[in-house]
């Protein structure tokens, strides 16, 4: 599915935010079961713990009492997924975009950078993913590009619906774990 000149039609309204308004998604559009809900959740990760399920394009905030806040997201192509453990290092609101050297080496004419904003590929807010005190290079971040949730297209990083990014962003800390799980049947 692809946005294209029908992309004002994904949109139903504005969540106030600064410096820019935060675009609503009609969820309509949305498959059910990337839809954020509330499920029942029974692995071995700690409350407060992000757990990234590749393979079914969803990310779930461990709760207490066996429960989760489940998200949709969507997940790198083939040949640019991550796997492994990871903290959440630090996070930002709107934040500038560059390109990583891959990106680059891959397409050299991209765009160097750009500021955030609408029109900023990083969306309302990223969690930058680190382990140890070394940046991975891969976010869990917003996205300009709302049918790309449930779809395997980004550089590697994980893309959620900007309300979604916003909603989560304000549940978990820097220093939060990060669990991304991908079996072998995934393209990698």
């Amino acid at each position: 599915m692809a946005g294209g000149d029908d992309d004002a039609a994904w949109y139903i309204g504005t969540m106030p935010d600064k410096p820019f308004d935060v675009p609503l998604v009609d969820r309509s559009r949305i498959d059910p079961k990337y839809r954020r809900q509330e499920v029942a959740y029974s692995g071995p990760e700690a409350p407060g713990t992000i757990v990234v399920d590749i393979d079914k394009r969803h990310l779930a905030l461990v709760q207490e009492g066996g429960t989760a806040l489940q998200y949709g997201v969507g997940v790198g192509k083939a040949g640019f997924s991550w796997k492994g453990d990871a903290r959440i290092g630090r996070k930002g609101v709107w934040p500038d975009w560059s390109p990583t050297t891959t990106m680059v080496s891959l397409n050299p004419g991209i765009e160097r950078s750009r500021k955030g904003g609408i029109d900023n590929p990083l969306g309302a807010r990223a969690l930058y993913l680190y382990q140890g005190n070394r940046d991975t290079m891969f976010r869990i971040h917003g996205t300009n590009e709302p049918w790309s949730i449930g779809e395997q297209m980004s550089s590697g990083c994980v893309r959620m619906l900007n309300e979604d990014i916003v909603d989560l962003f304000e549940r978990v800390p820097v220093g939060a774990r990060v669990v991304v799980k991908r079996s072998s049947k995934y393209r990698a």
